[in-house]
């Protein structure tokens, strides 16, 4: 299993003197399980970026404590992510975990971390299960709960006029809860829907489906396909010349990963097609006018929305850190620290619920080209505002 520490001075000595709270001197340790091998390490990969940029912008400490990050891969696998979180709590004692792309990996991984009274952070994944009835009080998101983007989208079809889409989605937790979201809030009709085989042998063919899609008459299709996945949907997508006949609506599909490697590909059909999310680079703040420039010019690219997600956990469990002086010996006033979410998010503002995942905005995006001809997004409105997921009333906290 790959593993990679990075010391808060990024190799420098661990810092001696006087005792910190009751660590005496010892480092604050965060566990990262992400995707850093396989097709889907892309996204892994992005979101490790962005988190060695926030160990870089806190200057590598926290409530007066050096920062040690210990990053272990998933594979792709929810086995092999609860081996990795089974190691970060029990051998390594690390003080939060967290990370995570995939609902599958998440909920594999959740129990053993949480049954360890250790915090675990989900930097992306948002499934129900623990938004609901399995909320737990040292669970916390500062992503969204995986209902909500594909909700806001469902508003945006009845809002642009669109009377019937055809769905696609991979077979797996997130897929799932993605498709139900849309279908909560989309008013028009469903003319025909495909749940397409996940993991780390995913369907990466769509001629089948795309056909069925065209077939059905309806006037849009909407798709959820993150990582390599997206890019191979939208290459397939783009070169059916399918973009006028049915307008391509999408989520955690058209982004920084995605849009790049579209460019060079040559498929320009893609620009104009419009997504939901609760971020965008071009948020007007001064948190993500940093975070966008600064990796802007670290890695050349724009980051992605797992990016900002990764840049904002780290600027989470700093505040809690700083709010108790280092002293991570009271859960209780860690906890209570990071409920108050009090840091200046790229996001703007946000909240947390009473199920620890975010109250904020979602916005409608289209993926545009920028000044110097990089694809890219921008906000085109706001869909949501404060907006809670629907699955917080079933949560007891």
């Amino acid at each position: 299993m790959k593993k990679m520490l990075l010391g808060a001075a990024l190799g420098a000595v661990m810092m001696a003197g006087p005792a910190f709270g009751a660590s005496h001197g010892e480092p604050v340790k965060i566990g990262f399980v992400t995707t850093l091998t396989t097709p889907a390490a892309v996204i892994g990969n992005d979101m490790k970026n962005a988190f060695d940029l926030a160990l870089e912008h806190i200057g590598g400490e926290m409530g007066g404590r050096k920062v040690e990050v210990i990053y272990e891969d998933d594979g792709f696998k929810p086995e092999v992510g609860k081996q990795a979180s089974d190691k970060l709590v029990k051998q390594d004692e690390v003080d939060f975990v967290t990370g995570f792309i995939w609902s599958h990996v998440l909920l594999a991984s959740s129990k053993s971390v949480l049954d360890s009274g250790t915090f675990l952070i989900s930097a992306n994944a948002g499934p129900s299960q623990l938004a609901g009835k399995g909320c737990h009080e040292n669970f916390f998101s500062v992503s969204w709960q995986n209902d909500q983007t594909p909700m806001a989208l469902g508003e945006a079809l009845n809002a642009n006029g669109v009377n019937s889409v055809y769905i696609m989605a991979p077979n797996y937790a997130a897929g799932k809860d993605m498709v139900a979201g849309v279908e909560r809030t989309f008013k028009g009709e469903v003319k025909g829907k495909d749940l397409t085989k996940w993991g780390a042998d995913a369907q990466l063919d769509f001629s089948a489906e795309l056909a069925k899609a065209k077939a059905s008459g309806a006037e849009a299709i909407w798709v959820f396909y993150p990582g390599k996945a997206g890019g191979a949907f939208i290459q397939q997508y783009t070169q059916a010349g399918l973009q006028d006949s049915l307008p391509l609506y999408s989520v955690f599909t058209v982004d920084a990963l995605s849009l790049p490697r579209l460019k060079d590909a040559g498929l320009t059909g893609v620009l104009g097609s419009r997504a939901t999310q609760h971020w965008s680079p071009d948020l007007d703040n001064e948190a993500n006018k940093k975070f966008v420039t600064d990796f802007l010019a670290k890695y050349g690219s724009y980051p992605s929305f797992y990016a900002q997600q990764s840049y904002d956990a780290m600027m989470l469990i700093k505040s809690a850190v700083d709010a108790v002086g280092g002293d991570l010996s009271d859960k209780d006033a860690v906890r209570a620290a990071l409920a108050k979410a009090d840091f200046a998010s790229t996001r703007g503002g946000f909240k947390f619920g009473n199920n620890h995942f975010p109250v904020q905005n979602f916005y409608l995006r289209e993926a545009v080209e920028d000044s110097e001809g990089r694809w890219t997004t921008k906000v085109v409105s706001t869909v949501y505002e404060d907006h809670q997921d629907p699955h917080a009333a079933d949560c007891g906290m």
